[in-house]
């Protein structure tokens, strides 16, 4: 396989775009407020709310990661350094993990959490530097080569059920126009099998305001695959493949610590001369088990057009799109000495511009996907096909309105951004000023 053809199965695995002219009152859903109504049950689960910053700046800190002790529960913080965990009654004697690549990890007893408002702090790892001199790989491409060869080694060797929650958003400019969010089992096979990874869709909800888009609506095709195609290391080529490593240049940047490990940050862009929009990014790799425990990388957009080809799937004639920024992340997590996928994201900015229009629009979507519980599939069990997400998905178009608030009982989540919220309650009022005019 080229380099030029794993570029093409990335994006179009991991991100799709579509663009349609509509009329806007056609597209309108209004909400319906028994769509989700779950049965009374005894609620067995505590709910922990919070904020986890920097100790010596107080800025909160982006996708901290925040575990059950001796257990697969997890959640992440959001982009204002925000937490919701939903930890089961039998487990609140243990302790909360909280960790961040860079910060020493941090152990807070459940017992100890206030339901709201609970504000933990962590402090930085200072790395020495005569530690970082002898340990020092000389080849940095080589580092990459051996991470990649051990993975079956590595990262989890057993078929896994895993419970993860997704979030997309669309934006137009600054305003949200779009949420969807959703909890969906995700049948991962070892790390060191070539078949690919089920998804089921489990819980679903939206929000949507097509009045913001003007004359267009943008929707993302793919809903959860935008985001777990993004384990470069179960999909290596996608991105890394043995032809496709050549086009990059890899050196050595820094090292920092996380859990008391010396992770080494190795930059990684295309080489001059290459005119196909690679990528360029930085890898954080445990140089003593050669891990790969983070990626954060970006397209180089050297062309628009060319660029444009790989994500927007169908637009208007007289309409000009292109992407400006499109980024990638994504974070593992180790239990028993194993690693496995833990959260992903997917960020793309577009321009919209207009043949018989002065002024151009952008447009924004994120897609961010959080595993949040997981178990072994003793049995390798998979769900059947017509049971399993198709990777043509709308997950907009799937999913109901924001009704319940009591929707996602037990399960951990993303907490939700303050403007998403906002954008959540101005959309609903919307949504049913509509439902009342046209009664």
């Amino acid at each position: 396989m080229s380099s030029q053809t794993s570029l093409s199965i990335l994006n179009k695995k991991s991100s799709a775009l579509l663009l349609f002219g509509l009329c806007t009152l056609a597209m309108l859903i209004p909400i319906n407020a028994s769509a989700f109504q779950q049965n009374d049950t005894a609620v067995d689960f505590n709910q922990y709310s919070g904020e986890v910053t920097e100790e010596s700046s107080n800025k909160p800190l982006v996708f901290a990661t925040l575990t059950v002790e001796g257990t697969n529960i997890s959640t992440i913080t959001n982009t204002e350094g925000n937490f919701l965990l939903k930890v089961p009654r039998e487990h609140i004697n243990k302790n909360v993990v909280v960790s961040f690549l860079g910060y020493k990890t941090k152990m807070i007893p459940i017992a100890s959490l206030e339901p709201e408002k609970n504000e933990i702090s962590l402090e930085v790892s200072v790395t020495q530097l005569s530690e970082i001199n002898i340990n020092a790989p000389k080849d940095a491409l080589a580092l990459v080569k051996e991470t990649l060869k051990n993975r079956d080694e590595n990262y989890f060797e057993d078929p896994t059920l895993m419970t993860a929650f997704y979030r997309e958003t669309i934006k137009r400019r600054r305003r949200n126009v779009s949420l969807a969010e959703a909890v969906v089992n995700i049948y991962k096979t070892p790390y060191s099998s070539f078949r690919e990874d089920a998804v089921e869709l489990y819980k679903a909800r939206k929000s949507t305001d097509y009045s913001k888009l003007d004359t267009v609506a943008l929707k993302l095709q793919g809903g959860p695959y935008n985001t777990l195609y993004v384990d470069m290391m179960k999909y290596p080529e996608y991105i890394f493949s043995e032809e496709a490593l050549s086009n990059y240049k890899f050196t050595f940047d820094r090292s920092t610590r996380t859990n008391d490990r010396l992770i080494y940050v190795i930059k990684f862009n295309q080489y001059p001369g290459i005119y196909e929009p690679l990528y360029q990014g930085e890898l954080y790799i445990d140089v003593e088990n050669k891990v790969l425990t983070s990626a954060i990388f970006s397209l180089n957009i050297t062309d628009r057009k060319k660029a444009a080809q790989l994500f927007v799937r169908k637009k208007p004639a007289r309409v000009d799109v292109w992407p400006t920024e499109v980024s990638y992340r994504v974070d593992y997590r180790e239990k028993d000495g194993k690693w496995h996928y833990g959260y992903s994201s997917v960020f793309m900015e577009f321009k919209v511009d207009w043949d018989d229009k002065w002024f151009n629009s952008q447009y924004s979507m994120t897609a961010e996907m959080a595993i949040t519980d997981w178990e072994k599939n003793i049995n390798g069990d998979r769900p059947r096909y017509r049971e399993r997400i198709k990777k043509s998905i709308i997950l907009s178009d799937e999913a109901s309105g924001f009704s319940d608030p009591n929707f996602w009982g037990e399960y951990n989540i993303i907490e939700p951004e303050k403007s998403i919220e906002s954008a959540i309650r101005k959309i609903q009022r919307q949504l049913r000023r509509d439902e009342r005019n046209s009664d």
